[in-house]
């Protein structure tokens, strides 16, 4: 007996979706930080808090271009898109108040960055932490 219709496409929903990992934030796991509220996330990626609340000078990392991680992560946490976060940024950096995060072009340079770097916060896939790092804020899927 075949699938109904609907059903089918419920299930390769199901399929394609369970690709989509839970994004974490997380940051050096030596930096001192335990959590974070999603207050505190949105304040530093969005350039309105530039220190860790240990004291550490805060460096968030984005995600390159399109990245679909960066697509999740801003759509997650502010309910934003790309081209809306780009101009929150345009308008920053045109009137000098603040710079946009640091920008990793792989999940490498972002994992590079954070294991070097002890005031390094980004968002990754959990799959991709390790123990040198740990996870301060749960975005989800």
């Amino acid at each position: 007996m075949r699938p109904l219709p609907f059903l089918r496409c419920f299930l390769l929903a199901g399929g394609v979706w369970s690709f989509a990992g839970d994004l974490v934030v997380v940051v050096n796991a030596s930096s001192g930080v335990e959590r974070l509220t999603r207050e505190e996330v949105i304040n530093l990626f969005m350039g309105r808090t530039r220190k860790l609340a240990v004291g550490l000078t805060a460096l968030p990392i984005d995600q390159g271009g399109t990245a679909p991680d960066r697509t999740r992560f801003y759509r997650s946490l502010l309910g934003k898109e790309l081209p809306e976060i780009n101009a929150y940024w345009a308008r920053l950096l045109f009137s000098g108040q603040a710079s946009p995060p640091r920008q990793a072009e792989t999940e490498a340079e972002v994992l590079e960055i954070l294991h070097n770097t002890k005031g390094a916060i980004a968002y990754l896939d959990r799959k991709l932490v390790d123990r040198r790092l740990r996870i301060v804020f749960e975005v989800g899927p």
